[in-house]
């Protein structure tokens, strides 16, 4: 049975004649790139991937490359494809969604039409804030400006409220800067960074005299000067983590008293369209927005002025001439991320369709390639791995009786999404006009605010996806304790219907399990079924999970990726114990899968060994210096060979598989290892 659900191999009948054999399994591992001069037991990952590492090169548009960006190149040159055909079809019907999508790229596409427009699209946008005269109109233009998707100091959202998640809520969150994070501005240890903020400066200065701005070099002072004061009130990104912390529902009536008078709310409220739809802000991080208050009123309106053309000017950079499009590559592609080339202009025009009418494009994606038999063979890998969940729940010896209730009964809760929408989003209202390709994306954003804002006072959706069908990753939602599994990753080397089991659990299970696992990490774990934040943990068992937890952020705290530069523990926590949770719970969704039967032996790799062997595949990937340093201060990852070994040394499977001992660099000692779900 695991077989026809799992493995799909197909036999072909004649009638009148004997039934073929079916094709052997395959074991799924890509061979030619393992390198056994590295030992299994002394780095599996470099064993399955090191030949890939060596000839591999990392490709001159990219910043990283390995299995992800495998599957994106097959996405992307699939929606190239797609929407090529589109603009190659002269009689598609006027506002329709298709048309929408052929003029988007069409109009992005044609680079000599935006030479000759040069910087009339944006001229009514810097015009706006030049007209700014008081504060009250400096807080009408910052709402303006996050309506059009551009970086400001004060970011909104909608999403439910994490304590009543029955209802949407407004969230308000610190933003508005121009380098990564808040240590490129803070750190003047690092020469590194102090190089990135000396081009940032430099970057700045190149966009202000391409837009003709009288004194550029020092509105670019006066533009890095308040960015710094902005990143020096910002919370970490370890603090950012904290769901607790970073919940603060402030009555519309309390803000004056409870964050500071100086800042205009009611203005802030009636330019973003929420007077009278909700009652409450749900405030991130009050301490900044306390400075930000003062800020802006202290800061004088020209140097305000100054930072938000830099805002506006460095958001739509990429859709003007080539002049800004070569200035805000060198900066952010070249400087930041260590990427040699941009990436060709048709992959930035997939891109564009992607962002204005992801879900559109996502229906053709689906309808041209998934079939409907990978959302099902998923289902049923989806099941295994829950079912292995529940078992192991029942069965952990540092978890008491009233924490396990709890516990299980959330997983039973938890909803499960697979391929694509069961409703696709409806982009009938927005405008699109050939020729106008800033006015269309700028219509895009404003439509996509809207359209979030619009939700406030209607009853939440729970078909909504946060990701399009194209998109290969996957993701857990803790306000709607929900997993999601886009079309595009379920394709080799995650899910390879040609395998055997052994791989498919080692790979895609394993994802499976990590986005299950979301539900029981440390900010996962403090919120219930519903999605609601509410400690369900005695004491006791919370205190236990943290032992393990910290214990996990002082293992990832050693891993230093480039030298000087180390994992932070505390900012992976999260994904980290999705890694190592989801791949023992895979581990346990496989065994069960075998229904007790022994595994073959393919390519001279028991079940297990390929199982770890998949797990150690998916992670192959190479990143520059750059990429690796700015992912360190910003992702809530750990780089990937640290994801692939990291979790292998916590599972008692990899090292029986193994046979690891004293003396292997992976081998790890019961009460070494880290083991939580």
């Amino acid at each position: 049975m695991k077989w026809l659900l799992l493995g799909g191999s197909l036999m072909l009948m004649v009638a009148g004649c004997a039934e073929l054999p079916p094709k052997p399994l395959q074991s799924g591992i890509d061979s030619q790139w393992m390198d056994a001069t590295v030992r299994p037991q002394d780095d599996l990952y470099r064993h399955v991937s090191g030949k890939w590492l060596e000839a591999v090169a990392i490709p001159p548009d990219r910043a990283r490359f390995g299995a992800f960006d495998e599957l994106r190149d097959q996405s992307e040159a699939r929606l190239r494809s797609l929407i090529e055909g589109l603009t190659a079809q002269p009689d598609l019907e006027m506002e329709s969604e298709t048309r929408k999508m052929a003029d988007l790229y069409r109009d992005f596409m044609n680079e000599s039409a935006l030479e000759s427009a040069g910087m009339t699209p944006l001229a009514s946008e810097l015009s706006r804030i030049n007209a700014v005269q008081s504060h009250d109109e400096l807080v009408t233009l910052m709402a303006h400006l996050a309506a059009q998707d551009v970086a400001v100091p004060m970011e909104p959202s909608i999403a439910p409220d994490a304590r009543e998640t029955t209802r949407y809520a407004v969230y308000v969150s610190q933003g508005g800067l121009g380098m990564p994070d808040r240590d490129y501005y803070l750190n003047k240890t690092d020469l590194r960074l102090n190089h990135v903020r000396e081009a940032y400066q430099h970057y700045l200065e190149t966009l202000f005299t391409l837009a003709h701005e009288p004194a550029p070099i020092l509105l670019a002072q006066q533009t890095l000067a308040l960015e710094t004061a902005l990143a020096n009130a910002q919370w970490t990104k370890v603090e950012n983590r904290d769901s607790i912390k970073t919940y603060n529902k402030i009555a519309l009536t309390d803000l004056d008293t409870q964050i500071s008078p100086d800042f205009s709310w009611t203005t802030w409220q009636l330019a973003m369209g929420i007077t009278g739809r909700t009652e409450a802000l749900i405030v991130r991080q009050p301490s900044y927005f306390k400075t930000l208050s003062t800020l802006s009123r202290s800061m004088p309106l020209t140097q305000w002025k100054a930072y938000f053309k830099a805002r506006l000017l460095d958001a739509y950079a990429p859709y003007l001439s080539a002049d800004f499009v070569n200035a805000q590559f060198k900066f952010h592609g070249t400087t930041v991320r260590g990427i040699p080339e941009n990436r060709p202009r048709w992959k930035r025009g997939v891109a564009v369709v992607e962002g204005a009418m992801g879900e559109a494009l996502g229906h053709l994606y689906v309808e041209a390639v998934f079939p409907e038999s990978s959302k099902q063979r998923m289902q049923t890998l989806v099941d295994h791995l829950l079912e292995a969940y529940h078992q192991s729940i029942e069965t952990l010896s540092w978890m008491g009786p009233n924490t396990r209730e709890e516990a299980l009964r959330k997983l039973a809760a938890l909803n499960t999404k697979i391929g694509y929408p069961a409703r696709w989003r409806d982009y009938s209202a927005l405008v699109i006009q050939p020729g106008d390709l800033l006015g269309n994306l700028m219509r895009a954003s404003q439509f996509e605010t809207r359209r979030q804002f619009d939700k406030l006072g209607q009853p939440i959706d729970r078909e909504e996806w946060g990701m399009t069908p194209q998109t290969v990753n996957a993701y857990y939602s803790a306000r709607l304790n929900e997993i999601v599994f886009p079309a595009a990753i379920l394709q080799p080397p995650f899910f390879n219907p040609q395998a055997d089991d052994a791989v498919n659990y080692g790979a895609i299970g394993a994802v499976i399990g990590h986005e299950i696992s979301h539900a029981f990490d440390d900010q996962g774990s403090q919120s219930d079924g519903q999605g609601n934040l509410r400690n369900w943990w005695t004491d006791a068992d919370r205190q236990q999970f943290s032992l393990r937890t910290h214990a996990l952020v002082e293992q990832y705290n050693a891993y230093s990726p480039l030298p000087g530069y180390f994992v932070n523990g505390e900012l992976t926590l999260g994904e980290n114990i999705a890694d190592n949770s989801g791949l023992a719970i895979a581990f346990k969704a496989y065994h069960l899968a075998l229904e007790n039967e022994s595994a073959p032996i393919i390519d001279d790799l028991s079940g297990d060994q390929r199982f770890y062997c998949g797990w150690a595949q998916v992670w192959r990937s190479r990143a520059r210096d750059a990429e690796t340093i700015r992912l360190l201060k910003v992702d809530p990852h750990a780089p990937a060979a640290v994801r692939a070994n990291g979790a292998l040394v916590n599972q008692p499977g990899y090292q029986a598989a193994f046979d690891t001992r004293p003396g292997d660099q992976m081998y790890r000692t019961p009460d070494q290892q880290v083991i939580l779900w």
